[in-house]
């Protein structure tokens, strides 16, 4: 019992100080995959969280879905799905959750944090205040938690911002941005003008439910009144829910840090509205049996402050896809600025223009220039307005995140500060913890397995991906995307059905650019005259010379009285595409940007989501070998200009990769990388995926060493990256990795690494 009578003076509350390494300030995704990747490496991290849950804009207070460079599989950015932790926790999703509850997602982002000890996570505690050892160093945080009633007072020598407002940079000086630059500044032909707008606004969700019964609904006093005065009313479906309205956007106008509750009751007035209109307004009769289940309580922000780095990432460098040499990220989303009056505007709710690929994101843009401890992630980091409408989406910021907790690691390790990271070794630390970085390879000299030869029991050859009974009625243009070595083109066959006499042109097409996948550069031209006949052979042959490996598209002209067949086979790597379009993040299936904005016209060429996406049935001269054992150690652990993976012949019972040395080695940790298939999205709620696991991903493989003895065995694996500690280190001059099952497709393998510990 506690009895307390009363005492002079005030109380004070509860205080505890705790140290760090790295305190990182927002639990989002990128300060949840800067602090795991920043622990995981040994440094201690305290998570300071100012929610009850963690993730953001992609938790269940907020439900949108985790995306980024992969863009809804709606660009031309193939195998573009970001890597390392973020990549972790989407498969994960997948595996878990494919039927997309943000509840689920929930639970394994927090499964994610407490089971890293190195990681104190603070949740429901806002920071509010900071101390400083000097002008432009950080020493401490000051935040709240309102739950237990404690103060917390949090030491480190480094910190990260990944507040989304800035909180801890704004505190300390850093020197941000908020609003939009003006188009000479950056030389930004998409910059907005003041019509338009300098801000993109918050959004708020509802999800409903049928309950099989009449359900009706008086709606509170506050409910908008007039649907009409949204110019897009007529786009509101009662089948629709959560971020399928993320057009119900609003607060540009405004200050997105101190109008955020001001912002929320507009917000929430138009939820109600919008409820009231499709149950009382008679144009939805399905929705008679239908009841509100949820409605957010919290709005998704977009855009508030934009700190300044020692770069400023620009329009130009996305669109023209410039180099840097401190790259440790990638986005690809669409530059994507949305008119300040939100849903009250006339304007189309989006413009979003695309680049031919993705593009580097430079650390320098990743630290502050003027606070020289503190880290910027999420949607903090230096770019400019018009490039933060790319870098902004979740998983680019998760992928950010990672690339500045690895950052801190190193200023631990070599006692600097974050502008003085030696950036080659941020980069290949990075790379083996499965970040990509577009361009850049991993050499690791402690890598074992650089030192062995490989063998393998087979490896796949692309002479055939046989028909299996379907076609494909040729209504729009249609490619197989096929990984060609350097040398003469490959001669390439499709079977075609052809249902009238008719010409019929055909193309291959690459990509201007090395690592693009967009179609603009035709090296190759035929007209075929065909009369009505089935299974007709169309023989794409030139006198040809391809420089250096790449990917091109061997294309078949849009022609109705042509139906192409279709073959069952999946392979790791190869992807059939359709000149189309993605209307959640295009207008046409050609982008046309207006004259002076700076972009590129091009098309796009789209895969399909599985089940349908089936390759073109077809056959190759001379095959391509492009599948063999020695590409697990290349250092790129995802399709580039190659596949960059053993496959196995689908009709290996056995499959099997073997490293051989010389010398006995001692070995005691084995890194592996599977295909999980990189396009595709992975979207974490509401979309609904028909897989649980990827079909190119090795579901069950054993590890033996030279004399046959079981060293490991995994027997359900859906995961991208798997690291095997042995029980004991093993000397060995011959290392057996068998794939004994699959989830579908053959046997596919990215990346083997061999270490002594």
């Amino acid at each position: 019992m506690i009895l307390d009578s009363g005492a002079a003076g005030t109380r004070t509350e509860l205080r505890l100080e705790l140290d760090a390494d790295l305190a990182v300030a927002g639990g989002g995704l990128a300060g949840v995959c800067a602090a795991i990747t920043a622990a995981r490496a040994g440094i201690r991290v305290v998570l300071i969280q100012d929610r009850p849950v963690l993730g953001g804009n992609a938790s269940s207070e907020v439900r949108l879905w985790i995306l980024g460079a992969t863009s809804h599989m709606g660009n031309n950015n193939r195998w573009a799905r970001e890597g390392g932790v973020i990549d972790e926790i989407l498969v994960e999703n997948m595996h878990r959750n494919p039927e997309g509850n943000p509840l689920i997602l929930d639970t394994i982002l927090l499964e994610k944090v407490v089971s890293e000890p190195n990681i104190t996570l603070l949740l429901n505690t806002a920071v509010h205040d900071l101390e400083k050892s000097d002008a432009d160093t950080i020493s401490a945080v000051r935040a709240w938690c309102s739950q237990n009633s404690t103060a917390y007072l949090v030491k480190a020598p480094l910190f990260c911002d990944a507040s989304g407002d800035g909180i801890l940079g704004f505190l300390a000086g850093a020197a941000f941005r908020m609003g939009a630059e003006n188009s000479g500044e950056f030389g930004e032909g998409f910059a907005p003008d003041k019509a338009y707008g300098e801000l993109l606004g918050h959004s708020m969700y509802f999800y409903s439910k049928d309950t099989g019964k009449p359900v009706r609904f008086i709606p509170p006093s506050f409910a908008l009144k007039d649907i009409t005065v949204i110019p897009r009313y007529r786009d509101i479906q009662a089948k629709d829910s959560g971020c399928r309205f993320w057009w119900f956007e609003y607060g540009g106008r405004l200050d997105t840090v101190h109008d955020t509750e001001a912002i929320k009751w507009e917000l929430w007035k138009v939820i109600y509205g919008a409820w009231d209109y499709i149950k009382n307004s008679g144009q939805f009769p399905e929705a008679e049996t239908m009841t509100l289940e949820w409605v957010g309580t919290i709005p998704g922000k977009r855009e508030s402050r934009r700190f300044e780095g020692d770069v400023i990432l620009t329009q130009r460098d996305i669109v023209e896809q410039r180099g840097h040499s401190d790259a440790v990220s990638f986005g690809g989303w669409a530059m994507d600025l949305h008119p300040a009056d939100g849903l009250y505007s006339k304007l189309s709710s989006c413009t979003q223009w695309h680049s031919k690929g993705v593009f580097q994101i430079p650390y320098r843009a990743m630290y502050s220039r003027n606070i020289r401890n503190l880290f910027l992630t999420g949607r903090l980091i230096s770019v400019s307005h018009v490039a933060f409408g790319s870098t902004r989406v979740m998983a680019t910021c998760a992928h950010n995140g990672q690339a500045a907790g690895m950052a801190a690691v190193l200023c631990r390790k070599h006692g600097v500060q974050p502008r003085e990271v030696p950036i080659d070794e941020l980069q290949q630390e990075l790379l083996k913890a499965g970040q990509y970085i577009p361009g850049l390879a991993l050499s690791d000299s402690a890598d074992l397995a650089q030192s062995g030869a490989v063998r393998t029991s087979s490896c796949f050859e692309l002479e055939e991906l046989p028909p299996g009974g379907e076609v494909q009625i040729l209504e729009e243009s249609r490619a197989m995307l096929l990984p060609v070595p350097a040398g003469p083109l490959p001669e390439v066959t499709f079977l075609v059905d052809v249902a009238h006499h008719t010409m019929f042109d055909v193309e291959v097409r690459g990509s201007g650019r090395a690592g693009n996948y967009t179609p603009e550069c035709t090296l190759h031209r035929q007209t075929f005259e065909l009369r009505p006949g089935l299974a007709q052979p169309i023989r794409i042959a030139a006198d040809c010379i391809i420089e250096s490996p790449r990917y091109l598209s061997y294309c078949l002209l849009k022609n109705p009285d042509v139906a192409v067949h279709l073959t069952s086979l999946r392979v790791s790597g190869i992807l059939s595409l359709a000149q189309s379009m993605n209307k959640a993040v295009a207008k046409g299936t050609r982008q046309e940007p207006p004259a002076g904005s700076g972009i590129d016209s091009f098309e796009f060429w789209l895969p399909a989501r599985r089940p349908g996406g089936k390759n073109l049935a077809l056959s190759i001269e001379p095959p391509l070998r492009v599948y063999c054992g020695a590409n697990v150690l290349n250092g790129v652990a995802r399709p580039t200009v190659q596949p960059n993976a053993w496959v196995a012949r689908p009709d290996d019972a056995t499959p099997r990769l073997t490293l051989h040395w010389e010398e006995p080695q001692t070995i005691g940790r084995i890194e592996l990388s599977f295909d999980t298939d990189f396009d595709h999205p992975m979207e974490s709620v509401l979309m609904g995926h028909p897989e649980c696991d990827m079909p190119f991903c090795v579901k069950h493989y054993r590890i033996r060493d030279a004399g046959g003895a079981l060293l490991f065995e995994c027997q359900d694996n859906h995961q991208t990256r798997n690291t095997v500690l042995l029980a004991s280190p093993v000397c060995t001059v011959e290392l057996h990795i068998e794939i004994v099952a699959t989830h579908g497709a053959p046997a596919a393998l990215f990346e083997v690494r061999c270490y002594a510990v």
